[in-house]
């Protein structure tokens, strides 16, 4: 009766059955979030690579691609080497932790575990233990650096078409060392921002509202694209664009069902959150395209899509069902006002040439969601993750008010921050290289810059002869725009 009472255990599921099963591996858990770590991986690398060599015009189509592949491939580099630690490892300073490398074994085949988020009352008792996952700690190393990765490629898209690369791969390292650890040590690593009990459920704040800002200001530095690509920059494959959309927003499924560390139920419910809001968001924008534009825009489409999916971030996991509905409608209209009223009437946005609109899809819609979270984050959702007991949003009454006015907090802080030490990062680059093109280079484009083309088609700029025989030269003609006339 005894073994029928408790039968044993299947040896699948049994630890010790190798060196490499101990018994606190989950293997579910880890599967889980490998699966997502390569999942966010892959919105970056083909997701925003695809995407930005696509919805550039076609002279820029490799140069816009190479700056978020280089991106990618830079970070994971530094992170390993110097920045994990700075984001997750033992504190420095109230908002960063002490630099060092995760390479070696010993330090990444044991337990994951982020020291400094043990979280205690006021009288000092212990209110939540440390972050301790159960999968090894290369498993957390590899899912936190391709975050780090996006938010640089996320901030590129702003500096599309006439940053200087040599000054991009000088960028690249410095703003994640001194702006990206910052906000990730603050919000997620068991910083001030984190004990204090600002809530960031996925990275609105750490990754979103940072590169909008960061992407925005390096825009200002950088300085403007040619006056022809400003006022005419079609994209060269919208069908393209719409394939790296695709990535991007199925990708979110382990940028936001990664973050509870595990494969649980509140990870199911930050998926499905996402998806949500950013279809709602996607449907807003569009028909607010058609209302006062006439025409339902793809490119406008995707935009919402962007907006829902940033603005849900901070609060997937904390938010119910209905309120993800909520925010959709308002990260598809308040970005869409942002972007389509006052980006064109607004002389900053006319002076600053923010060539992806990273600010009003990102930083906009990354603050959104953080007030918004802290507005409709449910009791019960926010105690199955956040280290503050009885953590609550302002519609649910008590102390939720107070959260909202955490939220704010936070979000300056960020937005602070990356001001100020994003131009510093852009006068200490052009004091060593020109942060901008040459004039010939902005002229030309990709051919000029990396001696390559994206398609096998005459480009802009180039000329051709309009006679079949090419040894004649009774004349020619010069392509220019999107649509060649032949």
């Amino acid at each position: 009766m005894a073994a029928a009472a408790n039968p044993p255990i299947p040896i699948a599921y049994q630890a010790f059955t190798s060196l490499a099963v101990p018994d606190w591996l989950n293997k579910g858990d880890n599967a889980w979030q490998m699966i997502s770590a390569t999942l966010v991986g892959i919105q970056s690398m083909p997701g925003l690579v695809i995407l930005y060599g696509s919805i550039v015009k076609k002279k820029w189509a490799v140069n816009s691609a190479f700056m978020a592949l280089y991106a990618f491939a830079a970070v994971i580099i530094c992170w390993v080497t110097w920045a994990y630690k700075m984001s997750f490892g033992e504190k420095l300073l109230p908002f960063w932790g002490k630099a060092g490398p995760a390479l070696g074994q010993k330090f990444l085949i044991k337990q994951a575990r982020l020291p400094e988020t043990d979280h205690y009352y006021h009288s000092g008792a212990l209110e939540t233990a440390e972050i301790e996952p159960y999968y090894p700690m290369a498993t957390m190393v590899w899912f936190q650096c391709v975050f780090a990765a996006i938010a640089l490629v996320i901030l590129a898209g702003s500096v599309l078409a006439r940053m200087n690369f040599k000054a991009w791969m000088m960028f690249v390292p410095l703003w994640l060392t001194f702006s990206y650890t910052i906000g990730a040590f603050s919000l997620w690593g068991g910083g001030f921002l984190f004990q204090w009990g600002v809530m960031d459920y996925s990275g609105g704040y750490v990754i979103h509202l940072s590169s909008g800002i960061a992407g925005f200001t390096a825009a200002y530095w950088v300085g403007p694209r040619s006056k022809k690509d400003r006022e005419r920059f079609p994209p060269n494959n919208v069908l393209l664009t719409l394939a790296g959309a695709g990535l991007l927003w199925l990708g979110w499924a382990g940028f936001n069902g990664g973050d509870p560390y595990a494969a649980n139920t509140d990870s199911s419910m930050a998926v499905l959150n996402t998806n949500v809001c950013a279809a709602t968001s996607l449907l807003v924008w569009t028909w607010l395209d058609v209302i006062f534009f006439k025409k339902p825009s793809v490119i406008g489409a995707v935009q919402g899509m962007i907006t829902g999916l940033v603005c849900i971030t901070p609060g997937a996991g904390l938010v119910q069902g209905w309120a993800a509905i909520v925010m959709g409608v308002l990260s598809g209209s308040v970005p869409w006002f942002s972007m389509m009223v006052l980006g064109k009437k607004m002389r900053i946005f006319q002076m600053v040439d923010d060539t992806l609109a990273v600010f009003h899809t990102h930083a906009v819609a990354g603050l959104l969601g953080g007030i918004l979270t802290g507005l409709f984050a449910e009791p019960r959702l926010s105690a199955l993750f956040l280290p503050v007991t009885n953590s609550k949003g302002g519609v649910y009454g008590g102390p939720g008010g107070v959260q909202i006015l955490k939220q704010i907090v936070g979000g300056l802080f960020i937005i602070g921050w990356n001001l100020v030490v994003t131009s510093i990062i852009c006068v200490v680059i052009g004091l060593v290289v020109p942060l901008r093109m040459t004039d010939e280079e902005v002229l030309i484009g990709d051919d000029a810059v990396h001696g390559e083309e994206a398609y096998a088609l005459w480009g802009d700029g180039e000329k051709f002869s309009i006679y079949k025989d090419d040894t004649t030269h009774h004349g020619t003609m010069v392509s220019s725009g999107a649509t060649q006339v032949v």
